[in-house]
């Protein structure tokens, strides 16, 4: 089981004029595999060395790289992963983010990957990649404390809350759909708290995610 073998299976199953993939953005070129297939082919691959995921990263299409990213996120579910393995591949996240030019990828993987590997550990690394010029990062910084919010964590709901003020006015729409998704699903775990937030920022919380924030809210 390699790199090699996962590229295969994608460019096999490759059809870019039933499958454009048009909601990716990035630089790379496009396979054309269908979601649901891309997904099933990455959690066959779950076992694969980390070594070899590192490679699918370097690959300059989309599809090799997202299935990298659903691998990450399948082997931390993995019933028995360890915490070294889990470490090793928040670590990776991390230092290849740079391979990271899609929603989908952050999505994907951030909440169990980062999130989660962060819910016993100092939230900083979270922080800081708030405050980063990439957006993408500061979806990552967004999208990871959704780990918090099932099974609902205080102190982790809490961060997710500090983080989505630092990013309400963020100009990136890759950046602002995200915070009103994280605070709805903070409304669902921890409601009080939500609207604690809505309260003291008052009109300083922009009218989409305001009405995102309250929708898992008890009337």
């Amino acid at each position: 089981m390699n790199a090699a073998d996962l590229l295969a299976e994608l460019e096999s199953v490759a059809d870019p004029g039933t499958h454009p993939n048009r909601h990716y953005r990035g630089d790379g070129p496009v396979l054309g595999v269908r979601m649901g297939t891309l997904f099933g082919i990455a959690k066959r691959f779950t076992g694969l060395p980390l070594a070899q995921v590192d490679e699918l990263l370097d690959e300059p299409a989309y599809e090799p790289r997202l299935a990298a990213f659903c691998i990450l996120d399948f082997a931390v579910r993995a019933r028995g992963a360890t915490g070294a393995e889990r470490a090793d591949r928040y670590e990776l996240y991390l230092a290849r983010h740079d391979r990271i030019d899609a929603w989908d990828m952050v999505d994907r993987a951030a909440p169990r990957v980062v999130g989660d590997y962060l819910r016993d550990r100092s939230r900083r690394p979270l922080f800081a990649l708030a405050e980063s010029e990439d957006p993408l990062r500061r979806r990552t910084a967004i999208t990871a404390p959704l780990a918090y919010t099932r099974p609902p964590d205080t102190e982790g709901i809490a961060d997710l809350l500090t983080i989505a003020e630092r990013l309400l006015h963020d100009p990136d729409p890759l950046v602002a759909k995200p915070v009103g998704t994280a605070l709805k699903h903070a409304g669902g775990a921890a409601p009080d708290a939500v609207k604690d937030f809505l309260n003291r920022l008052g009109d300083r919380v922009p009218t989409p995610i305001q009405r995102a924030a309250q929708e898992k809210l008890p009337g």
